[in-house]
């Protein structure tokens, strides 16, 4: 591992950037925050200026291509993914990138092409920092011991207390969902071959037009199946669940082991509002390994082929949920890709 830390840029400081900045800064070992860059520039220099030595650069490209940037972590909107993840692979910077990877799954498996084919390595880590999460990372462990047989299910809950009147059905699929998809395909370690989106009438407390709850299904490729209840206007809290099932027993993760009380005639824990709250340590554990990996020079946890499926899986949700039909899920060769790489 390299003796000096990395030095990291970062684009897009809206929220989730924000929030990485002070991560980087704080509670991260052997990384440095060097440069910040957004359109807003005036947030861009405030943020810059809570931190010492920071710098913005106005141009996300010059930030990329800056030669005392060894590392881009981008937390701008998806529609600026591809673009810049591009210039990253050019330039031979490691990444980690918000998800999506990109905005449709054409552009993503580009962006895979590219990593493989130009870069000729791994450079890129895709933000699914459900991996990350300790609960989740036991059940993967636990799944994948043999010790509980075959897994054939899994359930999973994803509930918002509230999201913005902006907030479109499409979302639901595209910005929520996703998780779930990445996370099946982890669990299972298969491609998601069919999915189905239906929804009930919606809850009275969405916006009109909005399609809230959703249910998923997933036909997973070698058997499986998957469900997953998005709901984003529950009022009630941030709740992400997970339940697997395999042929010998089941594991669950989100059930809310917190300190539980009882007191004036109620009973229960605390339910986050938001989602940093309940994944805290969950990026917390993502960007540290983003970067010891970087410093090694290797890439861990979801690469840009999971990125890649993940884009694809909701683009065929999306049909699916405009239609309440099942919808194939349409990825390339694999294998046929590695082999481009290799010659």
């Amino acid at each position: 591992m390299s003796a000096s830390p990395l030095r990291v840029g970062i684009i897009g400081v809206g929220m989730m950037g924000a929030d990485h900045a002070d991560r980087l800064v704080h509670r991260t070992a052997g990384a440095e925050l060097v440069a910040v860059s957004d359109p807003d520039a005036a947030r861009a220099a405030d943020l810059a200026a809570r931190f010492a030595g920071v710098r913005t650069v106005g141009d996300p490209l010059e930030l990329i291509a800056d030669k005392g940037v060894d590392a881009v972590l981008i937390a701008s909107p998806g529609f600026a993914h591809e673009e810049q993840v591009l210039a990253c692979v050019e330039y031979g910077k490691y990444t980690l990138c918000e998800k999506p990877l990109t905005m449709d799954s054409e552009s993503s498996l580009h962006v895979v092409e590219a990593e493989r084919n130009k870069a000729g390595r791994p450079l890129i880590q895709v933000g699914f920092m459900r991996r990350f999460d300790p609960e989740y990372a036991r059940m993967k462990r636990l799944l994948d011991s043999g010790d509980f047989g075959r897994i054939l299910l899994v359930h999973n809950t994803h509930r918002n207390k509230t999201v913005p009147e902006t907030f479109r059905s499409e979302m639901i699929v595209s910005d929520s969902l996703v998780h779930e998809v990445d996370v099946c395909r982890w669990l299972f370690d298969d491609e998601i071959a069919t999915i189905t989106v239906l929804a009930p009438k919606p809850t009275g407390r969405a916006a009109d037009g909005l399609l809230d709850p959703q249910v998923a299904i997933f036909q997973m490729a070698g058997g499986g199946m998957a469900t997953t209840e998005v709901f984003v206007n529950c009022q009630v809290g941030y709740e992400v669940r997970c339940e697997a099932v395999a042929e010998l027993g089941n594991v669950t993760v989100g059930l809310g082991q917190d300190v539980f009380v009882r007191s004036d005639d109620h009973y229960g824990g605390h339910i986050p509002d938001d989602f940093r709250d309940r994944f805290a340590r969950a990026y917390d554990l993502e960007v540290q390994a983003w970067v010891d990996a970087s410093r090694r020079g290797e890439v861990v946890g979801p690469t840009t082929w999971d990125g890649y499926a993940a884009t694809a899986v909701c683009r065929a949700g999306l049909q699916s949920l405009a239609t309440g039909r099942p919808v194939s899920v349409d990825l390339a060769d694999r294998a046929e890709i590695l082999r481009g790489a290799a010659t």
